[in-house]
């Protein structure tokens, strides 16, 4: 076992690990730009020998730890540090000092998860061969964060492997969980607008309505959806907001439709695309009418490396006993800017459960809740997991 009292170490960390996840969330930042996370990471690790690297697009960070004797193996461990535009209402005693933001979706923990590992790690580097890369990142909430950092040139050299932990606080606690292949969807926006000619409501006959063929688009997209891709390489395509009209009495001249597309697999995401503008085109002409269809890329589809969710589950049972680690067997449609490094990288990302112990899991508050809450005390494993990751890769690759 190459991690035997790497937990223990973990835990003697606690109280680190606790101070900087809660001064985080007190003070939730949004976005590419998180100046004052960055910040409370530097300070937190200027013990530490480490490098530091920023780029021009974002505060994100790279930090590198040299650690002794050389296999030419290197390492990357993320952790997200922006927050989401939404009150708090947990009544914590550090809850949000600033309105309208919170750390609802755990990226606080990640953040902190991510010093705790580079603290393990850097008091065991000589034990260790080659290179970790600790990347803080900002902008995971839809704002392409990681991409950015990519493009920025922080992770060159590129990494031989990647990992990432997120945490889920309707999990059980402790419970560390993954899958190898698709783990997260691709999740991209649409925007439809269907251009009619508007007039008074008692005389439809004398005008182009659209709001029938937006309607009519709506179920069509579901056919479509059923009808076009297999159920054993599933697509969501969901209609979200319809607007159109002005008043009871008036037929507008055109209506507009907003949704989302997730798919799990890079061929699928294509074809969704392809097919989704000529379907809204050619209904809204069999009506006499135009439409136009608009696709904002988002995230690519979370794609886990099998080695690397091997390596991973190994780790887990060694650091936390036999079961600690569950593979999912399905897919979740959420989506995970962590994507674009594992497009570039063989790399995993893992589910951690943050429920308390013994809590009733299934009714805890959700991400993205404005109640979400997480035992605190399951961070350290989070850290002894990302840590034992990183160790078990330089020592032995996908072995």
């Amino acid at each position: 076992m190459l991690h035997p009292d790497l937990l223990e170490q973990a835990r003697s960390l606690e109280p680190q690990i606790t101070a900087l996840r809660r001064a985080i969330h007190a003070e939730p930042e949004l976005g590419l730009h998180t100046p004052l996370t960055r910040d409370k990471v530097r300070a937190a690790l200027a013990h530490l020998p480490l490098t530091w690297r920023e780029g021009p697009s974002t505060t994100g960070l790279v930090a590198t730890l040299k650690c002794g004797g050389g296999n030419g193996r290197r390492v990357l461990l993320r952790g997200d540090m922006d927050a989401l535009e939404m009150p708090e209402e947990t009544g914590l005693e550090f809850a949000s000092q600033f309105a309208g933001r919170m750390h609802a979706c755990g990226h606080d923990a990640h953040t902190a998860m991510l010093a705790g590992a580079a603290e393990l790690l850097c008091a065991r580097a000589d034990k260790i061969a080659g290179e970790v890369q600790f990347m803080f990142q900002p902008g995971e909430e839809g704002h392409h964060g990681a991409r950015f950092m990519i493009e920025d040139g922080l992770l060159e050299p590129k990494a031989d492997a990647a990992f990432a932990l997120h945490i889920m606080p309707n999990s059980p606690h402790g419970m560390i969980a993954g899958r190898a292949g698709p783990l997260l969807a691709s999740a991209d926006r649409f925007e439809i607008t269907v251009k009619g000619d508007g007039g008074h409501a008692s005389m439809p006959h004398d005008t182009l309505d659209p709001i029938p063929v937006a309607c009519e688009i709506v179920s069509a997209i579901q056919a479509m959806v059923t009808r076009k891709f297999s159920v054993a390489d599933p697509v969501v395509a969901t209609v979200s907001k319809i607007t159109a009209g002005t008043a009871y009495n008036v037929i507008p001249d055109s209506a507009h439709l907003l949704g989302t597309l997730r798919t799990l697999s890079p061929g699928a995401r294509a074809k969704l695309h392809e097919a989704l503008p000529k379907l809204v085109s050619h209904i809204a002409a069999a009506h006499g009418m135009t439409a136009e269809t608009a696709i904002i890329p988002g995230f690519p589809v979370t794609i886990c490396d099998a080695r690397a969710v091997d390596l991973g589950a190994k780790v887990a049972e060694e650091i936390g006993g036999e079961g600690r680690f569950h593979w999912l067997a399905h897919p979740i449609m959420g989506a995970e800017d962590f994507s674009y490094v594992l497009e570039q990288t063989p790399g995993a990302m893992f589910f951690l459960g943050v429920a308390p112990q013994g809590a009733d899991w299934k009714s805890c508050c959700s991400i993205h809740s404005t109640r979400m809450m997480l035992d605190e005390s399951v961070m350290p494993l989070g850290s002894a997991m990302l840590a034992g990751c990183a160790e078990r890769f330089l020592a032995e690759g996908f072995a």
